[in-house]
């Protein structure tokens, strides 16, 4: 079982949504927060919250899909915070446009958020990890990650590449008998306003997860060193969606409402979609 009291523990894009709800429940529980956003404003905030219930923090601004400022920050961050004992890759953005609508500057955005944030994030930590026996890599992916979704084609093939880079490192970590343990996180829509003007056609089989719900499954995850949590259980079912033909896969996701499901997407108002 993964400890969070008197851990430190990293989350990306911790300054908002649900990165921030998970820094203020693992410091209840008492472990030592290092921050990293890119708004200095959301910060300021999550670190004021947090220092005013007594606990520890360390704030950067950080844009992770900048290699370089990545690796310099996790150099700053182990000389001022000590070893980090987990990871939480959660900063994401997404942008919720048709493919053609999307600039290319927005793809490339989305997938150095995204993804190739995860590749800098990682190897600027896992050595530490490995050299000290002990590291959790947490990997905040999407149900968007194992279905693609209409409006969703640079987020969706973010979250599979996400997906998939768990995966790989997990199957490489049991091979290399490496002392660090992976979670992959994919949840439906979370109501952080990310998301917002999302919809669901059945809400008793697909809600969309409230924020404090999704956050206390994805701590109980990490606590319990659970390699794979997917919200709701429905979610479960869609490797067996995927073994019908292609023209039934689609139907069925079509009669679920998952075809509709960003017709009405605003995102985070003066913000996008930003976690």
């Amino acid at each position: 079982m993964s400890q969070i009291t008197g851990s430190t523990i990293l989350i990306t894009g911790g300054g908002l949504g649900i990165g921030r709800l998970m820094a203020l429940k693992m410091a209840a529980l008492g472990a030592r927060l290092v921050i990293w956003d890119i708004n200095p404003a959301n910060l300021a905030g999550v670190a004021e919250e947090l220092t005013r219930a007594g606990r520890e923090v360390f704030t950067y601004q950080v844009d992770v899909s900048d290699r370089q400022a990545v690796y310099d920050a996790a150099r700053r961050t182990l000389a001022e915070a000590g070893p980090v004992h987990i990871v939480i890759n959660n900063a994401g953005i997404v942008s919720g446009k048709p493919f053609m609508e999307c600039s290319d500057e927005q793809i490339e955005r989305t997938l150095q958020v995204n993804t190739m944030a995860l590749f800098w994030v990682t190897r600027a930590f896992l050595p530490q990890m490995v050299e000290n026996r002990r590291g959790h890599l947490v990997t905040i992916s999407s149900a968007g990650g194992i279905l693609g979704t209409p409006g969703l084609a640079d987020y969706s093939a973010s979250k599979f590449a996400a997906f998939g880079f768990d995966e790989a490192l997990r199957g490489e970590f049991k091979k290399r008998r490496l002392p660090v343990k992976t979670t992959v996180v994919c949840p439906f829509f979370i109501d952080t306003g990310m998301f917002a003007g999302v919809k669901t056609k059945y809400p008793f089989l697909l809600p969309i997860l409230k924020e404090g719900y999704a956050a206390d499954r994805i701590i109980g995850a990490i606590r319990r060193d659970k390699a794979r949590l997917w919200m709701p259980p429905l979610v479960y079912t869609v490797p067996l969606l995927r073994a019908l033909p292609v023209p039934l896969m689609d139907w069925v996701a079509r009669f679920l409402g998952v075809t509709e499901s960003m017709d009405e997407f605003k995102g985070r108002a003066g913000n996008g979609g930003r976690s």
